[in-house]
């Protein structure tokens, strides 16, 4: 189904070359099931972009090497001609959606082929039935969460009957719960249509929750090992790498225990260990110490009798109630729509409450402005394109510095030292437009972080990053908090 050869995408970036893929060579077989992992900026998504046409279609740059698609050349067959062969489901559904309801959204590829109403109309009932929409079919694609979301994209690029399914990282925005059911429909898709599927992603643990053919390593540009997932985890190359391996591993290897291809680490269900790697799991799980007791802390923010809806009658929020400590890193955790970013924007003043009081050090918040809110609550939004206002990463960053007081120099040092703690110091003189997702993520960060608020609120920080640049991230905020911000 996919043949290439000796890809190499390159492009020129103030007078530099910059190769995104470096002589990639690669292929797969029909109704094969491969996962494409890699750390952020790593080349993954440029090798899809490859694949469905958007290289190089839509991104510039010279593409050289040979690379066939369903039998198609594909560098000169275009995106129209290779959507149909190959369905993309973006990493974020809200990009992909064009219709008003879920069902002029799965329709829409039929109406530009002018199919008949009689025999759309059934297509669409068949798609949605097989990826679980069809209750949803009048709803406005805004409405769902984004697991259902998810389901929508799949669906308007399953109309087509293509031959190959491509995500671009489907789990970046999703619990782990609502990421195993994604999953569990891709695989039952794939068990169902034959379909060659390709996920793209670094969460190898959620991908792994259902077996996959094989695993393309890619770092660099260049791709680093196509193993089976068995040979992958029983080695170095993933944490070399940044990316996470499953966290089961992980406790394996920190309890000492060797990890062979013969002990079948794929799956947590699938593992096989002997009574001496047992035992050693078991000392090292007893020898871990229970924490100390925390003192009691001052209250920095207080939230008494919260109620709110987005609509009347319908509340997303009802009668919370809790304090946090100055000094505190406190985690706020629940399922896709649980209320967790409408909780934020409460606190931030974007919305205001049916019922209840806001305090930050003593004092109501119903009297301040968004304005004056953020002198001392830092939000960083789960969505980077909803923040990001400048061209240039470093524009971006200094952004909120501009009437600050400070002089260029001390913004200067200042944005480059949070574009370090960022790991974006390298990008600093680059358009925003040529990063990935994570990337994005990271920049809106740095532009609140550089700003030193008193709290600071992330809405899903680690979503859409890798092991390496989110573990970096948190490192990076527990240091913060250590100084006395409150996250």
């Amino acid at each position: 189904m996919i043949d290439m050869t000796d890809v190499v995408k390159r492009y020129t970036l103030g007078g530099e070359t910059i190769y995104a893929l470096n002589h990639i060579s690669l292929h797969v077989d029909k109704g094969e099931y491969v996962a494409i992992i890699g750390p952020s900026g790593s080349g993954k998504s440029t090798l899809g972009s490859c694949l469905n046409g958007l290289i190089p279609s839509s991104y510039p740059g010279t593409v050289t090497g040979s690379l066939t698609v369903d039998g198609v050349d594909a560098p000169k067959a275009g995106v129209f001609a290779l959507s149909r062969h190959v369905g993309t489901v973006l990493q974020d559904p809200d990009g992909q959606f064009i219709g008003l309801t879920v069902g002029e959204d799965i329709a829409f590829a039929l109406e530009n082929d002018c199919m008949p109403q009689p025999p759309m109309r059934e297509a669409v009932d068949r798609v949605a039935a097989l990826v679980g929409v069809e209750h949803h079919l009048g709803h406005a694609p805004h409405e769902l969460s984004g697991g259902q979301k998810q389901r929508v994209s799949l669906a308007g690029v399953m109309v087509d009957q293509v031959k190959i399914l491509l995500f671009d990282e489907p789990l970046a925005n999703l619990d782990p719960a609502t990421g195993k059911q994604a999953i569990e429909l891709i695989d039952e898709i794939q068990k169902k249509t034959d379909t060659t599927v390709l996920i793209i992603e670094h969460r190898l643990e959620d991908v792994l929750w259902r077996n996959v053919d094989r695993i393309v390593l890619v770092n660099g540009g260049t791709i680093l090992a196509d193993l089976r997932p068995d040979e992958l985890l029983s080695g170095s190359l993933l944490a070399e790498n940044g990316i996470r391996e499953p966290l089961y591993v992980t406790a394996l290897r920190y309890a000492g225990v060797d990890i062979t291809p013969d002990k079948h680490p794929a799956h947590v269900d699938s593992l096989v260990l002997d009574d001496t790697d047992t035992q050693k799991l078991r000392d090292w799980f007893t020898a871990r110490p229970r924490p100390a007791a925390q003192p009691e802390r001052e209250p920095l923010l207080e939230v008494k009798g919260l109620s709110f809806g987005y609509q009347k009658g319908q509340q997303t929020l009802r009668d919370v109630s809790f304090s946090i400590g100055k000094g505190e890193m406190v985690s706020i955790v629940g399922r896709n729509g649980a209320g967790k970013s409408t909780l934020s924007k409460l606190i931030c003043g974007f919305e205001t409450p049916d019922a209840g009081e806001i305090f930050l050090n003593g004092k109501p918040l119903a009297e301040e402005n968004i304005r004056r809110r953020a002198q001392h609550i830092g939000y960083v939004m789960q969505n980077p394109n909803q923040m990001i206002s400048k061209t240039m990463i470093y524009d971006e960053v200094a952004l909120g510095l501009q009437r600050s007081g400070l002089t260029e120099e001390q913004i200067q040092e200042k944005v480059e030292a949070t574009l370090r703690v960022c790991g974006l110091y390298p990008f600093r003189n680059w358009p925003i437009s040529a990063l990935s997702f994570g990337q994005k993520k990271r920049v809106t960060i740095a532009s609140v972080l550089v700003l030193d608020p008193e709290l600071i609120l992330l809405d899903e920080p680690t979503a859409g990053q890798d092991f390496r640049h989110y573990t970096d991230i948190m490192e990076f905020l527990r240091g913060l908090n250590a100084r006395g911000v409150t996250v």
